[in-house]
């Protein structure tokens, strides 16, 4: 696999988790006004927490079998942040997102800013791997 295509797949994938981000906090945003009920709200989010985990691991991996050691250490953080989220849950929980606890103790607004650090990131290395691919076009 060239560099180039990397980067392009890489970009790819950060795009499609961008839009899974937005969605999350859009969803979110819709429980927090009561447009729809928490069960609703959960089930939505929940489809797409492991899919998101995999979306987010697959981009470290193929830095680490091709040798790009900065960009692993970059995205380890955010990587071991994904995976501890999910991992730190209650076994009584229905998923990642519990319909029956998501008002409770303020964890709606948690899951809100969680998404939207998950964003931010997202938008950073957005820019950082385009200007990792923009540098391996050029050179």
């Amino acid at each position: 696999m060239s560099d180039v295509s990397i980067f392009v797949l890489v970009l790819i994938l950060d795009l499609i988790l961008m839009f899974i981000t937005v969605y999350f906090i859009i969803t979110l945003s819709d429980l927090e006004c009561d447009y729809i009920n928490a069960l609703t709200c959960c089930q939505k989010l929940n489809k797409y927490v492991l899919p998101e985990l995999i979306l987010k691991l697959i981009p470290s991996v193929i830095f680490l079998f091709s040798g790009y050691w900065v960009l692993v250490l970059l995205n380890a953080p955010f990587d071991a942040w994904y995976i501890l989220r999910i991992v730190k849950k209650p076994s009584s929980y229905v998923g990642f997102y519990d319909p029956a606890e998501i008002h409770n103790r303020g964890e709606l607004k948690v899951h809100i800013r969680n998404s939207m650090i998950k964003l931010g990131q997202h938008l950073l290395f957005f820019f950082v791997y385009l200007y990792y691919l923009i540098v391996t076009l050029i050179g």
